[in-house]
């Protein structure tokens, strides 16, 4: 059997109740769409982490964030981690990254053989929280309300320029793979957007009536991590008007579009260079946003809109159907090796996997019951981890510090009604409580959590205080061998450069 290609398409901060795809009745995804309409929709799909880093370093090695330690935003992703791009290099893949993946640490490839693009985030230590400090602000890169306040049009920002390199990179490679001939290929594509700043181009902005955008629904949360997610953004006493609101929410959807226009400009090179049909195309996200519903912004905590992402599949051997069974970001691992067996022996495991295949649920086999586990262990947490559970159609929020939540997120969705207490649920709460007791330590954690955090700082210090050695990643160029150059023919880049070469008939 031929092995398919496998794209995968990740947006930051993406929350997929904001989308047309899952639903939306405003916001406008129809690349995202029409992947759905010939694929799969997973509707419980979770990060493992809700923040940029850990997220994607669970995602890429299949792994919980306690078992690789990487609990925040400038955690060392370590290099003798396996990731899914190594596995997929020993079954025969040419693996590839184009845009952001937030390693941090000197390894800035994690297996993947070429990666187009630097990244949008510093690569040290600067980001390290301080358990031991947990009520102090980090100003310089802690999120503020800013972000909401500022919201509005601009022609370009950082991270308009940034997703156009991701994107136009990610195209050439993709020829550059059919004209040479390069099959089977591994190729994440990773963008920024809609991560905030809440700020959009005019054509993006001018897709939505800004009267009609819609507002918040659900009451301000007040259990204690809410609050303290409130107080680190500083939305405890920073007042935003409800134009400021619904601006953040514009520029949010339009750059959500935005992000479904590249979407769509990779899926058309892979059409246009004739390797759609053999290409599994995923697109997801790192977490999402809670763009101002419980009166929370961004991300940082285990509700529905901050801890769910989109996660849609398409491509050879994949049935059109929706997923209702959980799952989450670390099962992407275990499904490129499902996928990739088509055609190859699955190589020995480096590390235990803590996920599971999603492919028997694309094509045709059993879903089964599915679960997510989701592990917080970063800024704006009471210096112990934050758990959450998601299996059936309950969700459990647990630390140790507070008082567990419990919701039946089937018949609540927007997790109004706590049912912890409730005496018809005694015994779910009671089963899952046990479940977090016997599943982690949150002592030994809370230690290992503050040792790193010592270990980081004592390195970043040391880095600013000498001469810097910068482990931001610098892609390679050599524009002596780009373009028509004197050590070629015109007729040999005339046909290395273009697809269909030409007198080719399509």
């Amino acid at each position: 059997m031929t092995q398919p290609n496998i794209v995968l398409i990740m947006a930051d901060q993406l929350a997929p109740q904001f989308t047309g795809a899952y639903g939306h009745p405003l916001v406008k995804t129809p690349n995202i769409d029409a992947l759905a309409a010939r694929g799969a929709r997973f509707d419980a799909a979770y990060c493992n982490a809700p923040l940029c880093a850990p997220s994607r370093f669970s995602f890429m090695s299949g792994q919980h964030v306690t078992r690789i330690a990487a609990y925040d935003n400038a955690s060392e992703f370590p290099s003798a981690v396996p990731t899914f791009a190594h596995y997929l290099r020993l079954m025969g893949y040419r693996t590839c990254l184009s845009g952001k993946m937030h390693f941090v640490g000197p390894d800035q490839l994690h297996g993947f053989e070429e990666r187009l693009t630097t990244d949008i985030y510093p690569a040290d230590h600067a980001w390290t929280p301080d358990w031991e400090l947990p009520d102090e602000r980090i100003d310089k890169w802690y999120h503020n309300m800013d972000a909401v306040r500022q919201a509005g049009k601009a022609a370009t920002t950082f991270q308009i320029e940034y997703d156009e390199e991701t994107c136009f990179f990610a195209r050439r490679k993709i020829f550059e793979y059919k004209m040479n001939k390069v099959d089977p290929f591994c190729m994440v594509v990773s963008f920024i957007h809609p991560h905030d700043p809440y700020v959009a181009r005019p054509e993006w902005w001018d897709l939505y009536d800004h009267d009609a955008i819609d507002m918040p629904s659900s009451p301000d949360a007040m259990d204690p991590h809410s609050q303290r997610v409130m107080k680190g953004i500083e939305a405890d006493t920073v007042s935003v008007t409800d134009e400021e609101v619904r601006n953040a929410r514009h520029a949010y959807y339009a750059n959500t579009s935005y992000f479904d226009s590249n979407v769509g400009r990779v899926v058309q090179a892979l059409e246009e260079s004739d390797q759609l049909d053999n290409t599994v195309v995923i697109v997801t996200s790192d977490h999402g946003d809670m763009l101002g519903e419980r009166g929370l912004w961004y991300k940082m905590n285990w509700f529905e809109h901050s801890a769910r992402v989109p996660l849609v599949m398409a491509g050879p051997g994949v049935q059109n159907c929706a997923v209702d069974a959980p799952c989450s970001l670390v099962d992407l691992l275990p499904t490129f090796m499902d996928i990739a067996a088509q055609g190859a022996k699955k190589p020995a495991i480096g590390m235990p996997l803590d996920g599971r295949s999603l492919w028997p649920a694309v094509t045709g086999g059993d879903a089964g019951e599915g679960e997510a586990i989701g592990e917080y262990c970063a800024e704006m947490a009471p210096a112990h981890p934050v758990f959450m559970i998601r299996r059936g159609e309950f969700k459990y929020i647990a630390c140790e510090l507070d008082p567990p939540q419990l919701y039946n997120i089937d018949e609540d969705p927007m997790e109004l009604s706590n049912l912890v207490d409730d005496p018809a649920h005694i015994g779910v709460a009671r089963g899952f409580a046990d479940e977090v007791a016997a599943r982690w330590d949150s002592a030994k954690i809370r230690a290992d959590v503050i040792a790193t955090q010592h270990q980081r700082r004592a390195v970043h210090a040391a880095m600013e205080a000498g001469l810097l050695t910068s482990w931001d990643y610098q892609p390679p160029r050599d524009a002596s061998q780009e373009f028509v150059r004197n050590t070629v023919s015109w007729d040999d880049v005339l046909h290395r450069m273009q697809y269909p070469p030409p007198g080719a008939e399509k």
